[in-house]
Formats: C-alpha cells, sequence, structure tokens
C-alpha cells in the first residue's frame, strides 16, 4: 500500500481542473476551507483528512466521467484544493500547517500594506 503523500503526488486529472487546485492551494486555510468541506465534528489530522479527502475526490471523479447531472466542478475543485494543502502540511517540517500558515500570514500582511483604503 502507498503513504498518503504518494498517492496524491499519483493523482492525475485534466490540466484544468489541476491548475484551479494548484492557484487555490495557495490561499487555503485548513480551519475554514476544511471544516466547510468535511463538515461536521472536529478536524482531523492530515493524514485522516487526505484519505477522507481521497475517498470524497474518487466519488466526484467518478461522477464527472460518467457525466452525472449532479457533478459540481466547483465542489471538485475545492475537494482538490484541501488535498493539496493537507498534503502540503505532510510535507511541511515542523507541526501540520505551520510552514504554509506562517507564509500566509506573511503574504497577508504584505498585501494588507500595500492595499488603498476602501471609500
Amino acid at each position: 500500500m502507498q503513504d498518503v503523500v504518494t498517492r496524491v503526488s499519483l493523482l492525475r486529472r485534466p490540466r484544468i481542473l489541476s491548475r484551479a487546485a494548484r492557484l487555490g492551494a495557495a490561499n487555503y486555510c485548513r480551519q475554514r476551507d476544511l471544516r466547510r468541506i468535511l463538515g461536521y465534528g472536529g478536524l482531523p489530522k492530515p493524514a485522516a483528512a487526505v484519505m477522507r479527502l481521497l475517498e470524497m475526490e474518487s466519488a466526484l471523479n467518478t461522477a464527472r466521467k460518467a457525466g452525472e447531472a449532479g457533478y459540481s466542478m466547483i465542489r471538485h475543485v475545492d475537494v482538490l484544493i484541501a488535498l493539496a494543502g493537507e498534503a502540503a502540511c505532510l510535507r511541511a517540517p515542523g507541526r501540520p500547517g505551520e510552514a504554509k500558515t506562517a507564509a500566509l500570514a506573511d503574504r497577508r500582511s504584505r498585501a494588507a500594506e500595500s492595499a488603498a483604503p476602501c471609500p
């Protein structure tokens, strides 16, 4: 059996889905996004979250391939973004999400400094 990071790296999806997920992963916030995608309860550890997200993504991909009317590309991209973010948490040294959270906070503070005040 493969480890979770290998399973994520072996996913092959259409370029448009992959690109949207890669771009969205830059703004991934575990507390906000993972809770919205998984729904109820507390947040699982990154490895458990990746496993649940892989199951959800597999079901969405099957629906996409079958052309089901209930398929949502937006939901599929959301799950792929969370999958990329959680995989990054697993790869990051130290606590899960520590490096990603620090980088995101730094980026947001620089953006807030350069933004013009709203009227």
